[in-house]
């Protein structure tokens, strides 16, 4: 006999949210291309509302979310199987302004983490940014070069205002 896993009540507000959501449901049967064509790489700051910012919707485009909004190996690696599989045609990379990745060393932030766990966290690197328009520029560029992208996709790079909601193109 298989025993249901006890989940803790700490969740009960995000399953009661959960249910609400599923209550009206739209997307079942959907087959998870990206109906708009289009794939975002941005970063994982909760002040970002990929889909709201440009307007799309749940369904309209493949979302790829890392510390810093930047095309890491495995940004890369969702963007190629959406470019050949997912009907991606057109892709943005959209870091954005007062990132805690571009505005502290690397060394602030191993501190501030292992202040918060109460650990030494100097071994571990969080990839800071020490110049976001350069960082942004070197990621198109790998994109656009790249042999499964380069062709096959529209890249453009952006950068979002976290106190206007706008964004403006960078490269």
């Amino acid at each position: 006999m298989t025993e249901t896993p006890r989940v803790p009540t700490d969740f009960d507000d995000l399953l009661a949210a959960n249910k609400a959501f599923a209550d009206s449901f739209d997307l079942a049967g959907f087959d998870g291309v990206a109906r708009a064509g289009v794939a975002i790489v941005t970063c994982m700051d909760s002040r970002i509302a990929p889909l709201a910012m440009l307007g799309l919707h749940p369904g309209d485009a493949k979302i790829f979310r890392n510390p810093g909004g930047r095309v890491t190996p495995q940004a890369l690696e969702a963007l190629v199987l959406g470019v050949h599989l997912l009907n991606v045609d057109r892709i943005l990379v959209v870091p954005h302004t007062r990132c805690a990745v571009a505005s502290n060393t690397e060394e602030e932030l191993q501190q501030r983490v292992g202040e918060s766990a109460g650990v030494d966290a100097s071994w571990h690197d969080f990839n800071v940014v020490t110049d976001q328009q350069a960082a942004l520029e070197h990621d198109v560029h790998v994109l656009r070069s790249h042999p499964l992208i380069g062709r096959r996709a529209l890249v453009g790079g952006f950068m979002y205002d976290v106190d206007t909601g706008r964004i403006s193109p960078v490269a």
